[in-house]
């Protein structure tokens, strides 16, 4: 009862304090973490006045704490989304600002004769701004909506990013107390290694449980829930190596995309405010005065160099990526501190015992300075933009200006957006797909075979098993390692000669990849020649990759994946449509009209012949013959002369197709611009019931025989005498889909068709 009595009255002393000097630093407008450090400094060992934290292992214990709520709200704030809307000024003005403060920070270490353990972790404090300090600073002076601030943020976000690949990296120099390059890497590619699986898994099943269980979820039991997968993770990166910080962070990170995000974070943000008001005390007891007198000089140094660095280096980071002086100026004034991952990453030497004791108080030191001056910093953005721009000699202004001018053709100039998309499509393959591919090689090499060879004396069936069950586990992810976004792909195949080359050698690479990822659980299981091995993984990953069986399975995984990366986005989506009336999907694909000349390549052929389906992802979904209309023609049906098409695709798939007409010369395309499927559907007044084309929206409902059958069996087709345009799952839309595909309850199948369709889908009480 002792120890729990000391817990208690600690806890008391620290709260009252804190909660007084709190008070004090919001009324003269300052942030409170200012107050927190003051509490946390009067009731350390120095102030004799007031009543002294009776036992300092127990604080230690709730600032660790601390910090991991304040990893994992700040999570739950970043979503993966965010990223997208960073941009390449935040990805260069970031990484510029934590490169070059980490050197100078290093370098201002070793001038000072200080360690080289204290000058590598004195870098990596003074590389971050605060984003609590940034922000509180930019709404208490009413600029929140000025242009700079999405700037500042976005660059923040990459900050803290890298902030804990910069985590990982100083646990590890510490620990081998030197640097390695080898090591270096080899730490990086398993940090990158459990990101991806980390993300892909969890992403994969956190939000489809807390989908499943969402009726049963008050607060109270979302709260535990919540803090249940945060600690679980937490566990989960300590046991492989990695700090708790970083499995409090992607926690956070894969919850935010869910729709319960937002009230996830609601939920935590008193126990955030508790625990991070817990730590930020802690970071005040470390603050002993004698030792900030004798280092007065190295911290009046730190201090100037963090502001003037990172003045510098923002604005040289922002201007590179484009931005005018001005905003970037503002950009840069409002991100010249130091904050709370400063305070994290002294606390990770002083916890290593790889940093000295000076260290840390000096750091508070900096960033107590360097808080009270953002704010005076960035009133003072106008005057700095007018004096940089008196001393600049002119000649240097236009160069300037000029590179500007040309950043700005250049990211307004939409000619290499087809590679731009192609190529991301393709570098995210090699890194989902490829890392998850050697992840389960690895888990059964190094886990699956040695529990095998235990239970069974035969060595060779216990490789046997285990590569048979490493090959059942990745056969549905090799199709995704050889399919290509097609759409790209194609646009780029068609629009020059001059990329056949790149785009082949690009193939060869891809292919090389995955015919070496199929067969490395051979490779360490069996001793075959590697020649043999190619003979036969080549034929089998392209057999594999052609199957439409295992493409079906590979999309169910994608779709169930996307749905859930994409929660939050598509419900906000879902719920704006909703309010204007009418649904996504007929609004996404558009309906082109071409007229069918004699003479052309596609005449007198038939539809099944011409492939348009499968080549260009386009259909054509309509034909009109004189006075006759063919709603949904079949495969055989034979083109004439004078046929009018009517061809459904999105934009992209008809902007193919018509580079490939160009090219083959084979349609005239009609005088009138694309229009949606909705609009499309509802200029048919003037035609008869009969040759008019309906779209419905279909639900599968449980316990249907739709439930589970793929697109091949359910009838659609046969029965309904439809065509499937598309499906929304968990409002995630998806269409050319293969006719391997499963349907699920609750998919919303959008069919398109003629009168008789309707009549079909009365009849099964399906409308």
């Amino acid at each position: 009862m002792g120890h729990l009595a000391t817990l208690i009255t600690d806890l008391a002393l620290l709260l009252v304090v804190a909660g007084i000097t709190t008070l004090l630093c919001k009324k003269i407008n300052q942030p409170t973490v200012i107050g927190y450090i003051l509490a946390g400094f009067l009731i350390g060992p120095v102030v004799s006045f007031i009543p002294t934290i009776g036992d300092s292992e127990n604080i230690t214990l709730w600032a660790e704490i601390g910090v991991i709520f304040l990893m994992f709200s700040l999570g739950l704030e970043f979503s993966l989304h965010k990223l997208v809307t960073v941009g390449t000024t935040g990805i260069i003005s970031a990484l510029l600002q934590i490169g070059g403060m980490m050197i100078l920070g290093y370098a201002a270490g070793i001038a000072m004769g200080w360690s080289t353990m204290d000058s590598v972790f004195l870098g990596g404090m003074l590389s971050m701004s605060s984003t609590m300090i940034t922000i509180k600073a930019i709404e208490d002076l009413g600029l929140k909506e000025k242009k700079f601030t999405k700037l500042a943020i976005g660059t923040l976000v990459i900050e803290d990013i890298v902030a804990i690949f910069l985590m990982v990296i100083l646990s590890t120099i510490s620990v081998s107390q030197g640097v390695s390059g080898l090591e270096m890497a080899g730490t990086i590619l398993k940090l990158l290694m459990y990101l991806v699986v980390w993300l892909l898994l969890g992403i994969y099943l956190i939000p489809s449980f807390l989908q499943k269980t969402q009726n049963l979820m008050n607060d109270e039991t979302l709260l535990v829930v919540a803090l249940g997968i945060c600690f679980g993770m937490v566990w989960l990166a300590d046991a492989i190596g990695f700090s708790s910080a970083l499995g409090a962070f992607m926690a956070g990170s894969i919850m935010a995309g869910t729709i319960h995000g937002e009230r996830i974070e609601h939920l935590v943000n008193p126990c955030k405010d508790l625990f991070g008001a817990v730590f930020f005390v802690s970071v005040g007891l470390m603050v002993v005065p004698v030792m900030l007198i004798e280092y007065f000089v190295p911290i009046l140094v730190l201090t100037l160099l963090t502001i003037i660095g990172k003045m510098v280096l923002l604005v040289a980071g922002m201007m590179a990526g484009g931005e005018d002086l001005e905003t970037s100026m503002y950009g840069a004034m409002s991100q010249t501190q130091i904050g709370e991952f400063s305070f994290i990453i002294a606390t990770l030497g002083t916890s290593l015992g790889v940093t000295s004791d000076f260290l840390y108080p000096v750091i508070v030191a900096v960033s107590v300075v360097t808080t009270f001056t953002t704010p005076f910093f960035i009133k003072q953005s106008d005057n700095a933009c007018r004096i940089v721009k008196k001393v600049t000699p002119q000649s240097l202004q236009n160069l300037v200006e000029r590179y500007r001018a040309a950043r700005l053709e250049v990211r307004d100039d939409g000619k290499d957006q087809d590679w731009k998309q192609f190529l991301k499509g393709y570098v995210s393959t090699f890194l989902i797909y490829g890392v998850l591919l050697l992840v389960i090689t690895e888990i059964g090499h190094l886990l699956l075979y040695p529990v095998l060879v235990d239970m069974m004396p035969n060595a060779t069936l216990a490789a046997s098993l285990t590569c048979i069950a490493l090959y059942i586990v990745m056969a549905p992810l090799l199709p995704p390692m050889m399919i290509f976004r097609k759409r790209y792909f194609t646009a780029l195949w068609l629009k020059s000669f001059a990329n056949h080359l790149p785009l082949l050698l690009l193939i060869v690479l891809r292919t090389g990849v995955t015919v070496f990822l199929a067969v490395r659980p051979v490779q360490l299981m069996f001793s075959v020649p590697g020649w043999i091995l190619l003979l036969v993984a080549v034929p089998l990953v392209i057999f594999i990759s052609r199957s439409d069986w295992m493409v079906g399975r590979y999309l169910e995984i994608e779709a169930k994946f996307l749905s859930n990366f994409n929660e939050k986005k598509l419900q906000e989506l879902h719920e704006n449509k909703q309010k204007e009336g009418h649904a996504w999907l007929d609004e996404q694909l558009q309906v082109a009209e071409y007229i069918c000349t004699s003479g052309n390549a596609a005449c007198d052929m038939e539809l099944k012949e011409l492939q348009w389906g499968r080549m260009w992802q386009v259909n054509v979904i309509k034909i009109v013959r004189g006075k006759k209309h063919i709603n949904i023609p079949e495969g055989d049906e034979q083109l004439h002369a004078g046929d009018k098409l009517y061809m459904l695709g999105t934009v992209k798939a008809l902007e193919n197709f018509n580079l490939f007409n160009e090219q083959r010369n084979l349609l005239l395309e009609g005088e009138e611009d694309n229009v949606s499927l909705h609009t499309f559907i509802a200029s048919q007044d003037e035609l008869a019931e009969e040759q008019q084309l309906y779209s419905y929206a279909v639900t599968v409902k449980k316990g249907s025989p739709l439930a589970g059958s793929s697109i091949r069996e359910s009838g659609i087709k046969s029965v309904w005498n439809a065509y499937l345009v598309g499906i929304e799952r968990n409002m995630m839309p998806m269409m050319n889909l293969n006719v391997n595909f499963v349907l699920n309850a609750d998919d919303l199948l959008w069919v398109l068709g003629s009168q008789k369709m309707g009549e079909q889908l009365v009849k099964n009480e399906l409308l």
